[in-house]
């Protein structure tokens, strides 16, 4: 089964109208064999806050060294999203099992009049991958409700309510107290149900619940007496980051941490977070100290809520989509200065526009749109609603992209763009900054059938367009009614679009586009006044493509910018895989840096820690020993200085001492480390790790490892950004080794092409490693693949090699730089 039928088959369940009740999912596990009844489930219910909440609890329980699920909805670009295990989003080849397993039952049920919801189902999906995964525990964002909710199917170790306001009553209830009522039934039956809800809500749910453990700021006017777990919030200390404190006399747990979302309501949110953390950490008998706490709540990120995306003009992306809700989010806003407020709109036609509006301080314009999808309002009615409101200025278009354009337009530098309504509005708004356009190198039809097949094109469109796309190839993600407008203009031009067989607005479609630079010129001209938000995938085209215009990037000075540059490793450490011990002398580490620059290189990486498996840690203080006293006696060399460290106290040590780069083996891991190089204004490093140190053995399933990991790495750059880190001040590193097989290696490698799509620098550290295995190399001591592998490397479009041996790889450089142009060499 491919992945764009199992998709489907999901999607189209969504015509079976919502069934209360958790009868059926119960069927369907059963039937599965019941794979979810090893794992210990979290469940996180109500009316706001439910998705951040589940997210700090998840990055919490992960910070202390468990594996952990997450099931939340809905989502942004890819079913998948909704269900992950340590991050990582659960695999196209997953699903697509799953399906296969599930679908004949379903069939039988639907063909017997007792349908599957879609929720129903992809809420067993979850439970399913969870069991595969082994996990330690799970944490379930509640879908409506609680006591009927799919996700109630479980039994869980700890759960909460986060507050209750009025919402779906057609379901749930008329009252407040209806409501509360039914969403305490998923207190857990050993623990106290955690909540933040007050007043009416807090006596529903303890009449339901019987022993809770309430949170509050004791400050607020409606704060219950002695509340169990006391927050306050401490308002942000920068344009994406506030500070929380939680403080609990059940466990003596007292913590001020930085959490990477505003409000004041996000104090709660992490105040119920950490009483499920700890009930949960309980249960798989893990330690959860103040530190570790800190740590994970630094490092929930959770996109689309009051996601700052970019500043002059200040760029808010919100997903409230209820009256409620607005209420935070004008308080949210009340926080920051700007001069005028324009507003981009679109929401589902079952809410209440009115009260969201009035919730909002006055727009200075605004512009309403609709989202991709069946359930949205008509932007027109919108538009009616703000003008009654007294907005002066009101437009409507059809697209978000659209919408979000025509906001920046009307923007200074000093006003602030904001984009609300509605997850699914933004969702496509977000794509500004997310959507990728990944070259692809298509040489033969065998590399064609590759590319459409990876990118989910039906057999039959295969076979027809396989042999006219062995020229200019690129393949990015579009909505479903852009990929046909796509598909119908550069047909028109002569060229070829081959569009995903995906059938619904509910995920983005791959599209794979191929042509001269003729066609794609003529295309993306058509596409400038085109409906759907399709300039804005014009314009992204273009920049991939180069064509119109020079590009604009800056330019800092840097070596790799004019051409490949050489990165030496100096490992003042006594157990790095190649040359551990060899330099943890100082005097023998600069000679060493000595010998490099004289040899060429252009830089050179100072690391005081060793990633390799079994690697022994290394305390803050014993690195920056080692390694300060080696930068500060090689500061003075005509060489630009990284520091390789996955700490930022380290990383700020070694900047002190006269270091230019930071690279982090762990992706910016350490919340700290983004700011650090925003505030320095210094390049990062970013490598693509599932584990630093590697932990030996570990099986990490791709669907496809280039693909995959470019996507990863476009988060963790989209994080640089946020901090105030340039694009071109990020360079990307796959991470060789790290969590790939010896193949894996070497596809990253072949492919490394794709990770222009990133539009950043791009690094590749293959030095003497066990991938040279696979060709009958020795690990550790590989010198003629290596050099290989950097002549590779570099015709492939890597801007930096990292290597230990300088002398032999500054020449593979150099005849690669010659092959693309030897004039330079003259």
């Amino acid at each position: 089964m491919e992945y764009y039928e199992a998709a489907n088959f999901l999607f189209d369940l969504r015509r079976f109208q919502v069934k209360p009740g958790t009868e059926s999912v119960r069927a369907l596990l059963d039937h599965l064999g019941d794979p979810h009844e090893d794992v210990r489930f979290v469940q996180v219910a109500g009316s706001n806050g439910k998705g951040s909440t589940a997210r700090m609890v998840e990055s919490t329980l992960r910070e202390a060294g468990c594996n952990v699920g997450l099931y939340t909805s809905p989502h942004f670009d890819s079913l998948r999203e909704r269900v992950r295990v340590d991050g990582r989003k659960m695999t196209e080849s997953a699903l697509c099992e799953f399906v296969a397993e599930a679908k004949p039952y379903l069939v039988d049920r639907a063909a017997a009049g007792e349908p599957l919801t879609f929720f129903e189902t992809v809420t067993a999906l979850g439970l399913w991958y969870f069991g595969r995964s082994d996990v330690d525990i799970a944490v379930l964002e509640v879908g409506m409700g609680g006591e009927l909710d799919a996700t109630s199917v479980v039994d869980p170790v700890a759960s909460a309510v986060t507050n209750v306001t009025l919402e779906h009553t057609a379901v749930l209830g008329d009252t407040i107290e209806e409501i509360a009522t039914t969403k305490a039934h998923v207190a857990p039956a050993d623990r106290p149900l955690v909540t933040a809800a007050t007043g009416d809500a807090l006596d529903a749910v303890r009449a339901q619940a019987g022993d809770v453990l309430t949170v509050a700021d004791p400050n607020d006017s409606d704060a219950p007496a002695d509340p169990d777990v006391r927050v306050s919030y401490e308002g942000r200390v920068n344009h994406t980051e506030s500070v929380v404190a939680v403080s609990t006399d059940w466990d003596s747990l007292a913590v001020e941490a930085r959490v990477p979302m505003l409000g004041a309501y996000q104090a709660k949110n992490a105040g119920v977070a950490v009483a499920l953390a700890r009930q949960a950490a309980d249960e798989v008998d893990v330690e959860l100290d103040a530190e570790t706490v800190a740590r994970g709540l630094r490092n929930a990120h959770w996109p689309g809520r009051f996601e700052v995306m970019q500043r002059d003009p200040m760029v808010v992306l919100d997903g409230a989509h209820n009256p409620g809700a607005f209420v935070e989010l004008a308080a949210v806003l009340s926080e920051f200065d700007y001069e005028n407020l324009h507003l981009a709109f679109g929401a589902m036609h079952d809410k209440n526009h009115r009260e969201m509006a009035a919730a909002l301080p006055t727009p200075d314009s605004v512009t309403t749109c609709r989202p991709d999808l069946s359930r949205a309002e008509d932007p027109e009615i919108l538009a009616r609603v703000f003008e009654r409101a007294g907005v002066e200025t009101v437009e409507s278009v059809d697209a978000v992209t659209d919408a979000l354009s025509s906001a920046l337009e009307r923007a200074g530098p000093d006003d602030c763009v904001l984009l609300t309504g509605s997850l699914f509005c933004v969702a496509e708004a977000r794509r500004r900054w997310t959507r990728l356009q990944i070259p692809k190198r298509v040489d033969s039809p065998t590399d064609a059938r590759t590319t459409l097949e990876r990118a989910g094109a039906t057999p039959e469109r295969v076979d027809a367009e396989r042999d006219d796309i062995v020229h200019r190839v690129v393949k990015t993600q579009v909505e479903d009614r852009q990929a046909r407008a796509l598909e119908t203009e550069m047909g028109r031009l002569g060229g070829e679009c081959v569009a995903a067989g995906l059938g619904s607005d509910g995920e983005l479609q791959d599209v794979v586009l191929a042509g001269t630079f003729d066609q794609f010129e003529r295309l993306l001209d058509g596409l400038d006044d085109h409906p759907y938000g399709l300039s804005q995938v014009a314009r992204e085209l273009r920049e991939r493509l180069e064509l119109g215009s020079e590009s604009s990037r800056a330019r800092h000075g840097y070596p790799w910018e004019e051409r490949a540059s050489v990165m030496g490793i100096l490992n003042v450490t006594p157990d790095s895989f190649h040359d551990g011990g060899e330099f943890f002398d100082a005097d023998a580490a600069v000679a060493q840096a000595q010998a490099m620059v004289k040899a060429g290189a252009d830089i050179v990486d100072v690391g005081g820690e060793s990633t390799r498996p079994g690697a022994d840690p290394v305390s803050v203080e014993d690195e920056i020993q080692r390694v300060v006293p080696v930068i500060e006696a090689i500061s003075d060399l005509d060489v630009a200085i990284s520091v390789d460290t996955r700490r930022a106290e380290v990383g700020r040590a070694a900047l002190d001492a006269g270091a230019d780069i930071l690279n982090d083996v762990t992706g910016l891991e350490d919340p700290e480390m983004r700011f650090l190089a925003a505030e320095r204004e210094v390049p990062v490093i970013v490598m693509h790790s599932i584990d630093a140190p590697v932990v030996p053995d570990r099986n990490v399933e791709y669907d496809d490892v280039v693909e995959d990991v470019v996507e990863e790495l476009n988060e963790r750059v989209l994080l640089a950004e946020k901090a105030g880190i340039p694009r071109e001040r990020v360079i990307v590193d796959p991470g060789l080794g790290f969590g790939k097989s010896k193949s894996e290696n070497f596809e990253l490698l072949s492919r490394l092409s794709e990770f222009e799509a990133l539009g950043c620098p791009i690094l590749v550290g293959h030095s003497h490693k066990s991938m040279f295995e696979l060709v009958g190399q020795e690990a550790g001591d590989n010198l003629d693949a290596t050099v290989a592998g950097t002549a590779l490397a570099v015709e492939r479009s890597a801007d930096i090699v990292r290597v230990h041996d300088v002398p032999e790889n500054v020449a593979a450089v150099r005849v690669a730089e010659a092959m693309k142009n030897p004039r330079r060499f003259e």
